[in-house]
């Protein structure tokens, strides 16, 4: 055999050899090449956001879940208000009925003093301001007095006959023309029960005060104390009501007012 025979044969063994080991070694891949802008690193650093989206929105819903669960509560809370204010009205109708229930057996009168006491003005010294023109808050001379009554008996037959608008229309004409009158702590009293019972409960109110503020000595202050606290209840201010009729109660303890006032807080609980 020639050495050059001899050098190709070698040659094709040796080839022959090293064809199954380079056959067996794996075959490597770029994979940051290949893939791009989607490569493993980049994957991976996607689902990283991702995952802080899944809490976030989790959180959210957590969120509206604690929303809805107060709504609920607002709801709650809202319905027992409306059902106290119902029961707190309920309870003044009650106690306003058995303070005329009272005063009508107590009253022994006739006409327009009887009328007063059955309609809520327990007092009898409200049936001799009525005739006598005697009752604290001021006069003038006999004639105006005269006529002052007069005017008063004709907005209290108003009252009488149930025609609230009519009555209320004739006691402020009357505390316009009467400003001084014997009689006009009564005609604000009758006001603030006229608007009280027509559910004006601001204009009430204003009523009441004027015969506080403007007619200490009154003999309608216990009573009037007595029903602004009431009214107050009806408003939805407690800590008001309980101040009047607790006043009421320690100024003039010897009154019908007093007594029903203290009944009133002890149903109310106020």
């Amino acid at each position: 055999m020639s050495p050059r025979l001899r050098t190709w044969t070698a040659a094709g063994m040796l080839g022959l050899l090293a064809a199954p080991a380079l056959a067996q070694q794996p075959v490597v891949e770029d994979l940051t090449a290949a893939s791009g802008s989607s490569s493993f690193y980049d994957q991976t650093a996607a689902r990283e956001p991702a995952g802080g989206n899944l809490e976030l929105f989790n959180e959210m819903q957590r969120n509206q879940q604690q929303l809805r669960q107060l709504r609920g509560q607002v709801e709650e809370l809202r319905y027992q208000l409306e059902q106290l204010k119902r029961q707190t009205r309920q309870q003044y109708m009650d106690l306003d009925e058995r303070l005329s229930a009272g005063a009508a057996s107590a009253a022994g009168g006739s006409g327009a003093a009887a009328a007063e006491q059955v309609a809520g003005g327990d007092n009898a010294g409200e049936a001799s301001a009525s005739t006598s023109g005697q009752a604290a808050g001021g006069a003038g001379s006999p004639g105006n007095d005269a006529g002052a009554r007069a005017d008063y008996q004709a907005a209290f037959a108003k009252v009488q006959a149930r025609e609230f608008d009519a009555a209320t229309q004739a006691f402020e004409a009357f505390v316009q023309a009467h400003p001084d009158s014997s009689l006009t702590a009564n005609a604000h009293y009758w006001l603030g029960e006229l608007h009280s019972a027509q559910g004006e409960l601001d204009a009430a109110d204003a009523a009441f005060q004027h015969v506080l503020d403007d007619f200490p000595d009154s003999n309608k202050v216990p009573d009037t104390l007595y029903k602004q606290g009431l009214l107050k209840a009806r408003q939805g201010d407690p800590e008001a009501s309980k101040a009047l009729l607790d006043r009421v109660q320690q100024e003039y303890p010897d009154s019908s007012a007093a007594s029903l006032a203290a009944d009133f807080q002890r149903q109310s609980g106020n």
